[in-house]
């Protein structure tokens, strides 16, 4: 903690001296940082043996503050710190009055950190970073996981008079555990991605391949056993209005593993290994005044993805039971519904709402669950 907190320092200061320096070494020298503020409330959960959840109101925050250092133009370096539980990838926000002590410490964590090399369209990356890849929304990776390994990606823009107007390429190797031996023993992810946008932009298709290896069925190594995902992902865009402020999305998940003669997975589970969601939005958030509406429905089968490396929001379903700081949102179908306002420059306010279900049960009952948030998100 206290290495963490002379980092912090550092950066502090040298944004002070950032100011003082001439216009090449700010341009050189980049700082950036953002603010949550959450009000969270869960109802009407039900658990795998019946039992009712207590209702939970939550006030949460999240902050975070990066910096980026470009040496020429080729070559930056990047890092970014962020709060939350050091254990838990995929939760930077902190409780108000939620620690294990009275106005305990926070704690704060270093979320990036990287070297990148850009030329021309193609550009990678080393380290841990943001994941490279064309998504519509976290049901997949959620946004504040950073793997670490190698991303690499290809962009290429052609005339809009031409049929394909954008083409990109995606790829990484990210080592999710190290084990000292061999690469391949390793836990770890391999993908490739392809983009297209076509017709005036109106279209977006995404495929992609996401291989998993040597994965823990339980997340921060408290696994029982290890499985291999090869997941196949279709995703689309499609624009109904030249404006693009009318858009559909649709995504479909495939794993081609064969659990059938696994032991240790329950037979009821085995074969639940695809997903596809279906989505509307309406509006961008832009400029002061600017409205977004957004509805989808998902549907994703437990093994479809890697839940502890997706998303956390739709419900509280987590892998605390085991000790694990994880979340374990797969095996459910549900609704999401979202309001938008852009308050001005950097700032916006975000209304969500979540029915979800489990779609097999792991108990006596199906699990459930509600959930209703107002964030307020401001950049600086």
């Amino acid at each position: 903690m206290k290495f963490l907190s002379v980092i912090l320092f550092l950066i502090v200061f040298c944004t002070g001296l950032a100011a003082q320096q001439d216009s090449t070494s700010i341009k050189k020298l980049k700082f950036q940082g953002d603010f949550r503020f959450r009000i969270e409330h869960d109802w009407n959960s039900i658990n795998a043996n019946g039992d009712k959840r207590e209702d939970r109101s939550r006030l949460r925050y999240r902050f975070r503050y990066g910096i980026l250092y470009t040496k020429d133009n080729y070559s930056s370096f990047g890092a970014r710190l962020r709060t939350g539980n050091l254990r838990d990838q995929q939760g930077p926000h902190v409780t108000l009055g939620g620690n294990s002590g009275e106005f305990q410490l926070v704690q704060i964590g270093l979320e990036k950190l990287y070297y990148k090399f850009n030329q021309a369209n193609y550009s990678f990356w080393i380290g841990k970073n943001s994941i490279p890849l064309i998504k519509l929304n976290e049901l997949f990776w959620n946004d504040n996981v950073f793997p670490e390994g190698v991303g690499f990606q290809y962009k290429s823009n052609f005339r809009k008079d031409q049929v394909l107007q954008f083409l990109a390429i995606n790829a990484g190797h990210f080592i999710i555990n190290a084990n000292g031996k061999s690469f391949f023993e390793d836990g770890y992810l391999q993908i490739a991605q392809f983009g297209f946008t076509l017709l005036d932009s109106r279209i977006e298709i995404f495929p992609g391949f996401y291989r998993f290896k040597n994965i823990g069925n339980f997340p921060d190594r408290l696994y029982t056993y290890k499985l291999d995902y090869s997941i196949l992902h279709i995703g689309s865009h499609f624009s109904i209005d030249k404006n693009q402020k009318l858009k559909l999305g649709l995504e479909y998940y495939t794993n081609f593993q064969n659990y059938n003669d696994h032991e240790m997975i329950e037979p009821s589970l085995k074969d639940q290994n695809e997903a596809f969601v279906v989505s509307a939005t309406y509006g961008k958030l832009k400029e002061k005044g600017d409205w977004l509406f957004y509805l989808s429905y998902a549907r994703m089968e437990k093994f479809s993805i890697v839940d502890y490396f997706a998303q956390n929001d739709w419900v509280r379903w987590d892998y605390s039971s085991i000790g694990a700081s994880g979340s374990r949102i797969s095996n459910f179908q549900g609704v999401e519904i979202k309001v938008a306002y852009q308050v001005k420059e950097a700032f916006d306010i975000n209304l969500r709402g979540y029915i979800v279900e489990q779609i097999i049960p792991t108990g006596n009952f199906k699990e459930n669950g509600n959930r209703i948030r107002v964030d307020l998100n401001i950049g600086f």
